[in-house]
């Protein structure tokens, strides 16, 4: 039983995987480890597959990792201190898995949808040496974390999947964009998609997703 700073569900790799790969998932605000882990029957089975659930506890089986209010404006204004302790967790969470299960970084994806892909974005750019790719799913990128991002030397030959909603009502489709231009100038793979649908993930997005995931651990794959 893996032993993590984090309450979490798992699934592990086929035992017949002679390199397996981790997939650590990050739920939206309001919910719990169980949502993305429902993925998991999709998911290739040379992943281990770990569900992470936040530290922030808002009701009866709803979690977030971090607060957030949105101002008159339409702004959103974060808890940044609550942040900063979530994306710490996670960075040892990530890390300690990884090390209890022998896989090393070269395999390792760290994904999320909302909330959770905010929190899997932030990971890539200010520590990328805990991961090789980052999936980040109806998200936004944080201004916070901007001024701890790593050099961008740090982040070569990693990946991003980023995909998001056209009609998206929670995130809108503007901030995926943004991130897709935020990302350019740098030097990682990005994969950028749209789907027609809102703030969730439809079985087309799905499957687009588990194609990427199978390129990067296919036969071709250099680790």
């Amino acid at each position: 039983m893996l032993d993590l700073p984090l309450t979490f569900l798992q699934r592990p790799a086929a035992a017949t995987t002679p390199r397996p790969w981790l997939l650590v998932l990050m739920h939206g605000v309001g919910s719990n480890e169980q949502d993305l882990f429902g993925l998991a029957p999709h998911i290739p089975e040379r992943f281990h597959v770990l569900s992470l659930r936040a530290p922030f506890r808002m009701g009866p089986g709803s979690h977030a990792w971090f607060d957030f209010s949105i101002e008159p404006n339409g702004e959103r204004t974060i808890n940044e201190a609550q942040e900063a302790q979530s994306r710490a967790l996670v960075a040892q969470a990530i890390a300690s898995a990884a090390e209890q299960l022998g896989i090393p970084p070269e395999r390792v994806v760290v994904g999320g949808f909302s909330q959770g892909g905010i929190m899997a974005l932030s990971l890539l750019l200010t520590q990328p040496a805990l991961m090789q790719a980052a999936m980040v799913w109806h998200s936004r990128l944080l201004s916070q974390v901007l001024p701890l991002a790593a050099p961008p030397d740090a982040l070569r030959g990693k990946q991003l999947w980023l995909s998001h909603g056209t009609h998206d009502n929670v995130i809108p489709l503007a901030h995926a964009q943004a991130i897709a231009q935020h990302m350019g100038p740098l030097p990682v793979a990005v994969t950028y998609r749209e789907f027609p649908g809102a703030h969730e993930i439809r079985p087309a997005e799905l499957s687009a997703t588990v194609t990427w995931l199978d390129s990067l651990a296919g036969p071709s794959a250099a680790f």
